[in-house]
Formats: C-alpha cells, structure tokens, sequence
C-alpha cells in the first residue's frame, strides 16, 4: 500500500471524514494532549550494592544510559533498590574507568566497602544514624562493627540522592531516585516522591573539581516515605535530626492500637494490619505529592497471593484498594518482571521453598512453615499470569474502566554464574537491554536548557512521572518493535477506504516521528473516546519492526522457531503478529461487593503438574473479565508493509456502530501461534515451565547448535541447563522425550521468546458506562 499523502492533506481528509468527540487524558494530565511529545525508554526498577545488587550506582547508570558498546542507551533511569537497610557503600566505584572529581576511584575501597570503612579519601568513615542494625559476617554475632547498616532513608537523602544528582548533571540524563519498597503486608512495589528531585539549577552550575558535592536539590520526600511506610524499616528515630512525623489526615495516626509513638508512625505489621499500613502510605502520598508520586506494584504475582497474616502478594482487592485511595498515584502493576535470564523466568516458581508466614522472603529461621507457590506458578512468556491471561486480572480493572497500566522492569542484581561485563547471563538483564518501559513525555521546558518550544530541554522527572500515569505507554522485550502508533477515532458512514487511508497515513507518520496522535475526534493509550452510540470508530495501528541486530549476543537459529521449520538468528526477530484485545467495560466494582475480592486459583487447581493450565472458568468473578476476547490479529499475510521503509508494518480495521463502552489493547510476539512448548492455537503465551532451567525434567526444546572452540555465542552456549527425565517440582514423574540434551533455558529462553505489549484505548458509548478512571 503506498502512503503519500501530506500533512496538511491528512489533517483535511481527517477533519471531513471523522466526526467531533470528546478526548481525555488519564487523571493529573490535564491539556498533555495538546503539548508536543515523544515516546522514551526508561527502567524504574534495578538495584546496585545499597540494597542486594552488584555493582554501585555509578556503573549501573553507565551500563543503563551510555550509547556506546556494551551498554544499552536508555533516555531516563531511576535507580531503585530495595527499602529497608543495608551495609554497603554504593557510591563508591569498581576502578578508575568510573572515576570522577567528585567521587573518585580509590584503590582496594569498592562498591562493596562498609560504610564505616569508607576511606578517609571520600569522606569516610561514615556513620549510620537511628536504631542499631547490623549485618554481621558469617560466624559473628551483632553488635559487629564496622558492619553496622544505614537505614535506606539516610542512604537516599545524604549519599544516594547528591551522587545521582551530580550525575545527571555531569552526564546531562535525566536521573532521579526511586525505591522499590519493602510492602507492609505484601511483598515489592516500585514507587518514588520526586518532590525536589533535580531542580532545573543543576543544569546551569560548576561542578566540582574535587572530591565531594553537595547537591542543589534533595529526596527528603522519598526519604521520609521510606522511613514512615516501608516494612523493611524498623527504625524509631523519626529519621533522626528530621524528627518526622508520619500523621495522614483523616485516620486515626496515634488513636490507632498499631501507633508506634516514640516512632510517630504505624508498626511493620503484617498481613491485614500491613496492608492497612501500605494505604496509609498511599493517603501519605496523596496528601502531600499528588502530582510527584507514583506506587507500581513489582513482579506481583511472584510471593504467591495476598496472606492475611503474612507479607505475601497482591490480591487484585489489593490492587483495588490503592487504586481507589490514590488513583493519581497508584495506577498500574509491574507484571512483566525483570530476571528474565533466571531459571525460573522472573523468579515465578511452581513450589517454593518453605518460609515463615510473617516473614516472606526472607529465608526461614523458626515459625509455622508454609509453602508458597507464586500466582500463576510461573510466566507466560516473560509475563505474570495477571497481564499475560485474556480476560484475567488485568482485564478485570480495565473492565471497571480503570486508569491502570501495564509496566514492565529489569530488577537487574547480578549476571547470575557470569560476571557483570560478561553478555551471557543466567540471572538478570541489563536496564534497557531486554525489556524497555516506552513512556509518552511531554516537554514543558522547566529544565532550564530548552528552547522555548521545550523540544530541546533535558527530561525532568515531573515529565517522566506524567508520562507514566499517562498511560501513553507501552512494553517491548528483546527490541521486538521500538515504534508504536495506536489511535482510535469517530468514523462516519462515507465509503471506507476514505476513512481508513486517511488515519492510517496520521499513525504512519506519527510513528517515524516517535510522537503520537493529538486530534480531536480521536484517542491513543491511555486516553478515552467519547463517542455517540451507533457511530463507527476506526482503529489505526504502526509498528516498527527494527531490521538489524538487537542486544542478543546470540547468533545461531532461534531454536523455539526451528520446531515450526523458521530459520532465523537470535539476534535477528522478526515480528511475527499483532493481536488486537477487545473486552467490554462495566463499571467500577464495590469495595465489599461479592464481586470485589478474590484470590486466583492456587496450584495446581491453575497450573497443572504437566505444564499446562486450567481455564477462566476457575477464576473468581472478582479477578476476570469474561468479555475480554482476542478480537483481530494482523500479520504478514494482512497488515501493509510501508514501500519506502520496509521496517514499519500498517494496519486498520473499522468498528461498526459501537453501542457499549470498550476497550482495546495489543500485543504481538516474533513466535507465530502453535509453536511447541511456547504458544497455543490462538498465539497465546504457554507457561515458561518448559523452558525454566530449575527443573530440567520439563525442559522441552532441544538446542542443537555446535558453537566454534573460539565462541559461547555462534551455537548453544555451555551454561545451557541439560533435560533430564524423574519426578518434576511437583510430583509427577516424567520420561523427558529429550532428555540428555542441552535445552532452551535461562538468557537463550528469554531471547528466543520476545513479546510486546499496549496499553489501553478506552470508548465510552454515550449511554453506556461511563468510563470513571479517565477523566
């Protein structure tokens, strides 16, 4: 299909072909749709050695945002780690390739260096403040100096913030900081205050010649909520010299029996008393940073579902208690996990080792001891089975017309059995090396760099935050696509190919342009339509399939593909389908209604002991949304190849005489449907439980190819895991058909199954529900 139309022509085609709608942006976005955007890569979640990660910081955002060799080129990043404590002083550096005036390499004193042996060289030593805590060495007992832990709000607002800012402008990136919190009776989320993070300032002052820097801005938000709100904080000094009080209008705060007072904030209790602390912490938010939080439950299927006296995970009640206490804050989950390269996908396990029930997950030293199996049992390709499953939890909160988005993370740690400069990978991806997070920004040009237009100025993290609650946004693993065009708009009865040329050449060009859609009469992700009832709505889809190499260090065939007779190298995917997800919006559910709470099936009454799983009809009408349907799928044989730049793929479909509020999502893989062990009929994601390396008995796909003497990466690389028959993790005894072999397991897994996901476009029918979440 040739698409040669102008802009100036395209607008007057899409004036007299589509009728007048209403278009609204999610909540705390007001007029975004008017300002001039572009879609960025970023990664919200990763850690370095102030909590459990690898490497310090420095590093961490070099390997992240560098553009050169062997790093990865993200255009924001948000260092992350876990809340709670730890020993660790990450802002020192490996060796001198990291070495800066301010923070300077100092031999024999890495990342891994205590606080308290912090070197005089840097400032040291340096003192942890609050209540005592120690992580003392095998074989020691505390008190265990120099091994005394800092509280996470005192590493953030004195040593973690100061660095990632002298970064930022140093680098000139848009760097801020983030948690992923330890949750009060759940187990991880994602979250960050942004409030006086990055001041446009530090983009115009001298940065320091020598060692130490004192920051402009500051994260005494992020910090406070860290010590008011995270679980892994048992610390009672009010933060010490900040003297904090964690008071939220309009609860009891000191009437509360679980008001520590000498603390001023709530206990670290468990299960329903944690999860009535982690509201809190939402109302805390809401309160005093509305437009400057955001709260993304991680990788939440994995603790297993919602204990009510434990820190397990999130029920999607749990889900619908944030959402309706902060909706500005709380509005989207983190089902695509980051441990990609695991031997189990995502760190999603079928049997879990045993824990104490107030204690996941950390290992078990006494208490009543149960097994926990994560939601699901495992991913569907690289996804929980909440976001992966049509018509699941995912499509449950969108059917109540929620603002509640899809997001997807590195959780980078470690390599695994590698180390952190080496490609292979049994453990974690690099941020922006698999999985990327592409976020709507709209410049509003408070940088302090940019031209008027702002189209020049730095991302600030207010932009950043906006772009995520947008919902403008979308999900791809493994470079799958890296342009997104996705718009619905008012049709009118005219002949269709009018209508349809005339979008599908608006979403061409928006695509090679990386921005989106702002017309009237028409919406993209994250936004709605408001259209009168029996009008037709056409839907315009561009992808780009980048040609080329992506960041796979693999050259050999996808041994996932050679099953179904395609020959085609790791590094090389090709975008195989796009499916359309369509599923019908009801309305908001009632907190205590019937329909308001429910746990998913646990295993195996979900997961079967071969592999397989049971059906929607064992989910509770609390976690579903049976309407939820794949509505169209588009590949080679049906979507448009743009002449003049082959790597974009068009494709348009029309809605006739729409009477009920809807909503439309998509997907697309590189793996065609009925490929072996990975997808079904349909093309829907199977369990990774054939391909996870920690149990080989159900390891499934042969990997074949020889690699040179000289290469780890021309054929099957040695750390693959080997098939082999017995009893699986849970209980059924196997004869593996390809047993003895080296199977498609840990990063090879992960590269040979690659997945893109979409946010929503909601149409709300006049007449029909009202789509409440978007404004």
């Amino acid at each position: 299909m040739s698409h040669e139309f102008s802009k100036s022509q395209i607008v007057l085609a899409i004036t007299a072909a589509l009728g007048a709608a209403t278009l609204a942006a999610a909540p705390g976005i007001a007029g975004a749709a008017n300002t001039s955007g572009t879609y960025v890569t970023g990664d919200f979640h990763n850690h370095t050695t102030c909590s459990d990660g690898s490497i310090s910081m420095q590093k961490l955002v070099k390997k992240s945002t560098d553009k050169s060799d062997g790093t990865f080129g993200l255009d924001w990043f948000v260092q992350a780690g876990h809340g709670g404590n730890g020993n660790r002083n990450c802002t020192l550096v490996e060796d001198a390739t990291l070495d800066t005036p301010a923070y300077p390499y100092v031999d024999g004193y890495g990342p891994t260096t205590t606080w308290q042996n912090t070197p005089a060289e840097v400032g040291g030593p340096i003192e942890p403040k609050g209540d005592l805590s120690f992580s003392c060495p095998s074989g020691s007992s505390a008190p265990c100096p120099p091994y005394q832990n800092m509280w996470r709000w005192q590493a953030i607002q004195q040593y973690q913030y100061p660095l990632q800012e002298y970064l930022n402008a140093k680098l000139d990136r848009p760097l801020f900081m983030g948690v992923e919190s330890v949750v009060a009776g759940h187990e991880h989320t994602s979250m960050s205050v942004i409030t006086g993070q990055m001041p446009a300032a530090i983009n115009r002052q001298k940065l320091p010649k020598s060692v130490g820097y004192t920051a402009i801005g500051n994260a005494d938000g992020l910090a406070q909520w860290q010590y008011c709100f995270d679980r892994g904080n048992s610390d009672t000094s009010r933060g010490a010299a900040n003297q904090w009080d964690c008071s939220v209008s309009g609860s009891p705060n000191s009437g509360s029996p679980d008001w520590n007072t000498t603390a001023a904030k709530l206990n670290g209790a468990s299960g329903t008393l944690g999860h009535t602390k982690t509201v809190e912490g939402l109302k805390w938010m809401d309160e005093y940073h509305p437009d400057a939080s955001y709260y993304v439950p991680a990788h939440l299927e994995r603790a297993g579902p919602f204990n009510p006296n434990g820190n397990n995970g999130f029920n999607v009640e749990s889900l619908r208690d944030f959402n309706n206490t902060a909706p500005q804050v709380a509005f989207g989950f983190e089902t695509q996990p980051g441990h990609g390269a695991s031997s189990d996908r995502g760190e999603y396990y079928p049997v879990r080792n045993d824990f104490k029930t107030d204690n996941f997950p950390e290992p078990l030293k006494g208490g009543t001891l149960v097994k926990v199996d994560s939601v699901g049992g495992t991913t569907y390709g690289g996804t929980g089975v909440y976001g992966a499953l049509i018509g699941g939890v995912w499509d449950a909160l969108l059917g109540e017309g929620r603002a509640w988005w899809f997001f997807a993370s590195s959780d980078w740690h470690n390599r695994g059995s590698f180390g952190p400069d080496d490609r292979r990978s049994t453990q974690d991806f690099y941020p922006g090396e698999y999985q990327r997070d592409f976020v709507m920004v709209r410049h509003d040009d408070n940088s302090g760099r940019g031209d008027k237009s702002g189209k020049s100025g730095k991302l600030t993290p207010q932009e950043i935050v906006n772009g995520l609650r947008s919902g403008n946004s979308f999900v791809a693993g493994g470079q799958l696509v890296d342009r997104l065009a996705f718009v619905a708009c008012i049709g009118n009865p005219a002949p269709h190919g009018r209508n349809e040329s005339a979008l599908e050449s608006l979403a061409l060009n928006a695509a090679m342009d990386n921005t989106d859609l702002n017309f009237e009469g028409c919406a993209t992700m994250g936004e709605k339509l408001v259209v009168p009832k029996g009008k037709d709505i056409v839907v315009a889809i561009v992808v780009r399939d980048p040609a080329g190499t992506n960041y796979s260090p693999y050259t050999f065939e996808n041994p996932s593909l050679l099953q179904v007779g395609i020959h085609r190298p790791l590094n090389k995917p090709v975008l195989d389908h796009v499916d359309v997800i369509r599923g019908m919006v009801t309305g908001y559910k009632t907190s205590g209604a019937a329909d308001y709470a429910g746990e998913w099936p646990r295993n195996t009454n979900w997961l079967k002991a071969d592999g397989t799983t049971y059906d929607l009809s064992v989910v509770p009408a609390a976690a579903k949304n049976i309407t939820a349907e794949l509505y169209k799928t588009f590949n080679d044989a049906t979507w448009s190849t743009v002449k003049r730049n082959r790597e974009f793929k068009t494709m348009v479909f029309r809605i006739s005489a729409v009477k009920d509020s809807q909503y439309l999502r998509l997907r697309g893989s590189n793996l065609p449907p009925s490929v072996p062990y990975e997808t079904d009929a349909n093309g829907n994601p199977l369990s990774d439980l054939y391909t996870n390396a920690s149990d080989p008995t159900m390891l499934r796909i042969p990997c074949t190819a020889s690699h040179t003497a000289n290469s780890q990466f021309d054929g099957c690389p040695d750390h693959l895991e080997t098939a082999t028959s017995g009893t699986n993790k849970v209980g059924l005894a196997v004869t593996n058909p390809i047993e003895g072999q080296k199977a498609v397991s840990y990063d090879v897994a992960a590269w040979s199954d690659l997945w893109f996901y979409s946010n929503p476009i909601y149409i709300e029918v006049n007449g029909s529900t009202k789509v409440a979440g978007v404004e």
